[in-house]
């Protein structure tokens, strides 16, 4: 795949036949964490999500010849369902072959799990210290 510079020409240089499962792969992600950005990192799609003065990576994925790859920063994989295992093949690294009914399903419920990880990170009191102080860490 080419260099995409947003979702629509990403999905546009896919295969013709992965392209209704990235564009619902999409819907299912938004719907999970309707505050996430969109962006491409390394070449591929991923959603940061945060609140004020805190943002972090919450989801990737990108095509592939046979599958579909989905990464979640490893910082929060242990926030991943454990139906979510049997797809993994690095720590944070999930392969879903494209031969076989994709689960949009469990992909919500380990969007809105890493939403909730996500949220309870940044209602920490070392998060809310680095807010409050504009991005620097105090000392107390």
């Amino acid at each position: 795949m080419n260099t995409a510079k947003s979702f629509d020409s990403y999905v546009a240089a896919a295969p013709e036949e992965v392209r209704e499962t990235l564009v619902r792969l999409r819907r299912v992600i938004k719907h999970a964490a309707p505050r996430a950005t969109e962006r491409i990192s390394y070449r591929m799609p991923f959603y940061e999500y945060g609140g004020v003065g805190y943002k972090g990576r919450l989801i990737y994925f990108a095509a592939f010849k046979n599958h579909i790859g989905v990464f979640i920063p490893s910082s929060l994989s242990g926030a991943c369902p454990r139906e979510l295992e049997k797809y993994r093949t690095a720590k944070a690294a999930f392969r879903f072959p494209l031969d076989r009914p994709f689960p949009f399903a469990l992909i919500g419920k380990t969007v809105k799990a890493l939403v909730k990880r996500r949220d309870a990170e940044a209602g920490t009191p070392k998060r809310r210290a680095a807010r409050s102080s504009g991005g620097r860490s105090r000392t107390v």
